[in-house]
């Protein structure tokens, strides 16, 4: 494999602080809403400041992928690590909800880091290699997920601010690292010459990767995926703390189970399903584990068990490694390098419009509905992605018979 090594590190270790920076907040949330909600409305609002992170997610980040193939991955990677520090350090210092929203709303307008990141790893590896890279990086988001959480529940007992005031430095760290250290990976004559506006709509480039007959009926799974996943990682600090009575210390190490089964997955299991299965084969193992996972998530709800919990945390995280892995490989292996920023970018906007989604209906059936609704959402949504994705199958094998 012939990857230029200063890049494959760098970017390794920008996808490890992507990680590390946005997890090491998520067991604080519930505790910086708490001064400015009641205890019906705090999971609205919880949910709610996701679904704002992925609006702005969703705007901008089909135009950061499209302006890194016209300008290089470079300096748009360098802009959303700027915005990422203001973003943590506006939330930190919040005095009011809505400063709260303003930070992330600063810090989803340059949430496009991981798609110029998955776009670079396409521009230094070869198709054949892609599987196997992106797996590393799977595993080097799941080392700063598990990181993250820890470190983000340990330092709240210094104050709930704190561990924003650590994403904001870990932020800034990495900016400074990639401006003097960032090799640029696409060539000046790899890129676009021109940059149709169309490029930065997010419509626009979500109707052009959804009418590829090659990828259409993943992206729709994808996107049925997503929407629990979405509901799931914003309302699982508010489950822990309503079911469990559990504290940012406790919670911080669930969050961490998600992380270290993307290091289990990705160091000692991917590298045996690669070799036995395709990229299908992973997605539809992938989807089941994550059906697996939801069932326990309600059986925990009504039983009161966290044990049940723990273990559906662990094969969640299994399915969602494995399907990340699955999912990206197949999409970027479509694109030519002029293209990567634009395929990753609507990919990203899809994503964001399902994580849009899934954490307002998560936190409003939450509360109108139980604390199990969200977990039951998930079973019933990635059924029909599997049949989706079977049925597809199933007419492919019909018209070849």
């Amino acid at each position: 494999m012939n990857i230029n090594k200063h890049a494959l590190i760098f970017g390794l270790i920008s996808t490890f602080l992507t990680g590390l920076g946005f997890t090491i907040i998520s067991p604080v949330v519930p505790f910086m809403v708490a001064p400015y909600t009641t205890s019906h409305t705090q999971a609205l609002a919880v949910t709610a400041l996701t679904s704002v992170y992925a609006l702005c997610t969703f705007f901008a980040a089909p135009g950061l992928g499209a302006l890194s193939d016209r300008y290089g991955r470079k300096p748009i990677m360098l802009f959303c690590l700027a915005g990422s520090t203001v973003g943590y350090l506006v939330f930190g210092l919040a005095g009011a909800l809505w400063m709260l929203f303003v930070g992330r709303i600063i810090d989803g307008i340059t949430g496009g880091n991981i798609v110029t990141l998955f776009a670079y790893f396409a521009d230094i590896t070869s198709e054949e290699d892609r599987t196997k890279v992106f797996g590393w990086i799977a595993a080097a988001v799941g080392i700063g997920t598990i990181t993250g959480p820890t470190i983000g529940g340990l330092l709240a007992h210094f104050g709930n601010p704190v561990p924003f005031y650590f994403g904001a430095a870990i932020s800034l760290l990495n900016l400074l690292y990639g401006l003097f250290a960032m090799p640029e990976s696409l060539a000046p004559e790899l890129r676009l010459s021109k940059l149709p506006a169309s490029r930065l709509n997010p419509f626009t480039q979500l109707f052009e990767i959804l009418t590829m007959k090659n990828l259409s009926r993943l992206l729709v799974a994808g996107f049925l995926l997503w929407i629990p996943s979405g509901a799931l990682q914003a309302i699982v600090s508010q489950f822990s703390l309503d079911s469990f009575a559990w504290r940012p210390a406790i919670i911080g190490l669930v969050f961490s189970i998600m992380g270290l089964q993307d290091i289990v997955t990705q160091t000692l299991v991917m590298p045996h399903l690669i070799k036995r299965m395709n990229d299908a084969q992973l997605t539809t193992l992938a989807i089941t584990s994550e059906i697996i996972g939801y069932a326990l998530i309600a059986i925990a709800s009504f039983t009161g068990i966290w044990e049940f919990f723990i273990l559906a945390m662990f094969i969640y995280a299994f399915g969602d490694s494995i399907f990340g892995t699955a999912f990206n490989s197949k999409l970027s292996k479509t694109a030519t390098p002029s293209e990567q920023g634009k395929l990753q970018g609507g990919s990203q906007a899809l994503q964001s419009l399902a994580r849009i989604i899934g954490p307002l209906i998560g936190g409003q059936i939450y509360i109108s509905l139980g604390h199990a609704a969200p977990a039951i959402m998930g079973v019933l949504l990635l059924v029909a992605a599997l049949f989706i994705l079977h049925h597809h199958k199933v007419r492919v094998g019909a018209i070849n018979n």
